[in-house]
């Protein structure tokens, strides 16, 4: 896909992007993607995948008790456990509002390795990297940030999601429904939104703007960005994913070039049809 080649005017030293179909055809990749870059909150969607195995396993259930007192497992996936962005400190009640957590997902790291008496890392690598053949991953430390990847990996993961084996396409679905709907929040980078909508683990582009995929992705587009400069969306509607991994932290250059990258891919996979 000659869109991908966009990346290559981005003020970044290395990039890497790769577009997979709802069918897990690879149309296209550019850059080295092979090489293995810091994911920081694309870690997440991988957290969550794991977290709903350990569900579709019989090890938790998603509306059990984890986290502050009236939290449960959805709570924390949907960013709405109450827990502060990056302190183990409540500061509103679960379910009233949107805010997104990096706390939380290490509440339900450790929450989900009580339960199976494995360590989270490990049991993220069990239950979603080896299966799909994620060689190339790691996650060393919190379930929030601290995942490592390559596009050639993510592509794999971006193929389960959009046709699921290691889940009950039930559960993908749900995953990317919107979670306790109306809620507003920040979403990070991009300022308050209303409403600021997730699902599990994924966010939900709906109606947000200004937002970090296109102007032309459809509102059931979901997916997570990253503070290292990385991202992965999911377009329903398009039928395809895109993956991009850079080694530039997230800001203001990423704003201005994420959405018309994206604009460029949409464009190209609507000619190609």
């Amino acid at each position: 896909m000659q869109s991908l080649a966009l990346i290559e005017n981005w003020p970044v030293p290395t990039a890497a992007a790769a577009v997979v179909t709802s069918d897990g055809a690879l149309l296209g990749t550019h850059g080295p993607t092979a090489h293995r870059f810091p994911l920081a909150s694309v870690t997440k969607p991988l957290a969550a995948y794991a977290a709903l195995v350990a569900y579709e396993e019989g090890a938790v259930e998603l509306d059990e008790p984890a986290g502050p007192e009236g939290s449960t497992v959805r709570h924390l996936l949907a960013h709405t456990s109450g827990l502060a962005f990056d302190e183990h400190r409540v500061t509103a009640p679960p379910g009233t509002r949107r805010l997104y957590s990096n706390a939380g997902f290490e509440v339900l790291g450790d929450h989900i390795a009580k339960a199976t008496e494995i360590p989270f890392p490990e049991y993220v690598r069990q239950a979603v990297l080896e299966p799909l053949g994620m060689t190339s991953t790691t996650l060393e430390g919190s379930p929030a940030k601290d995942g490592v990847s390559t596009v050639d990996d993510l592509v794999r993961f971006a193929a389960e999601v959009q046709v699921p084996r290691l889940l009950d396409p039930r559960t993908v679905l749900e995953a990317q429904s919107v979670v306790h709907p109306g809620l507003k929040g920040v979403l990070p980078g991009y300022g308050h939104q209303n409403p600021n909508d997730w699902g599990l683990g994924f966010e939900i582009r709906d109606s947000k703007s200004p937002h970090w995929t296109g102007l032309s992705s459809s509102p059931a587009t979901f997916g997570h960005f990253g503070q290292s400069g990385t991202f992965l969306w999911i377009d329903p509607v398009a039928g395809a994913a895109c993956v991009a991994l850079t080694d530039r932290a997230f800001g203001p250059w990423a704003t201005e070039a994420w959405t018309p990258f994206t604009d460029a891919v949409l464009a190209e996979l609507g000619a190609s049809r």
